[in-house]
């Protein structure tokens, strides 16, 4: 049987596999995924991270989901990135450069606390992507097969819809987060946030994830849930995104979107394949 070792990590408790991949080659990455992931059966995570190297920036990160897909980019996921790279002392920089599928993002390390730099938010309809003659989807009526629900539409590298709703213990998120998800208007599915605003620098938030179900946490979420609230005149451009795992603070600052928040280590392990 081959071993592969590997270290469990998460941020605000949205939990990864994380795999030094630099120099061995993982065949099936998506397969081992749906492996490895599956809680109970095996280690158990939100999503599997391979460390990668780049031609383009330091690392390059690929992340795949408990369903096998391949994910753009995820805020919780690549500050855990960082902080395994920087811990191991396999870079001494505190600040370097990412690419992922979204492209080249920055996180900087500073203790247990990473700030990324997200980049700018997509609003538009073919960069989310998402259907419909409007450029942009801002407060849109959505049908759903019972109901209906008003979305915001951001894209950080992956896609997201954002719903407001008054009391986010009793919204019905299990039962509207899978349809939104699988929305034939989203042709590459999509992330869902509900999102209760608190005060203008303060939101709470519940995460329906594309391919995993709802998480204790989202960094691009965390993200696109402050930038759906400064569009609809909800909250300034900081706020504390509170989430089931823990707190993130974003920023909207000169166009680009910053996250700052923990990334801890659980354990080391081998798994036998």
């Amino acid at each position: 049987m081959a071993k592969l070792k590997f270290t469990k990590m998460h941020g605000t408790g949205n939990d990864f596999i994380v795999i030094d991949a630099r120099r061995k080659q993982i065949a099936n990455p998506g397969q081992l995924a749906k492996r490895l992931c599956r809680r109970h059966f095996s280690i158990g995570a939100d999503g599997l991270i391979l460390i990668k190297p780049s031609k383009r920036a330091d690392y390059r990160m690929r992340i795949f989901n408990p369903d096998g897909s391949e994910a753009e980019m995820c805020g919780n996921g690549i500050r855990c990135f960082a902080k395994y790279l920087y811990d191991r002392k396999i870079t001494k920089k505190h600040l370097i450069e990412v690419e992922t599928k979204a492209g080249v993002v920055k996180p900087e390390i500073s203790g247990n606390r990473i700030r990324v730099d997200m980049g700018m938010p997509l609003l538009t309809r073919s960069d989310i992507p998402m259907l419909g003659k409007s450029e942009s989807a801002i407060n849109e009526t959505l049908t759903l097969k019972d109901s209906k629900a008003r979305i915001t539409a951001v894209s950080m590298g992956n896609p997201h819809a954002v719903i407001f709703v008054n009391d986010l213990n009793t919204y019905p998120v299990e039962k509207i987060g899978p349809e939104v998800e699988n929305h034939p208007i989203f042709p590459n599915r999509t992330n869902v946030e509900f999102v209760e605003v608190i005060n203008k620098g303060k939101l709470k938030v519940r995460v329906w994830e594309r391919g995993v179900g709802e998480t204790l946490a989202c960094g691009t979420g965390a993200c696109a849930s402050l930038v759906a609230a400064v569009l609809n005149h909800r909250t300034e451009k900081r706020a504390e995104v509170h989430l089931a795992g823990g707190m993130l603070t974003v920023e909207w600052s000169n166009n680009n979107i910053f996250l700052t928040g923990p990334a801890e280590e659980v354990f080391n392990g081998v798994i036998e394949l």
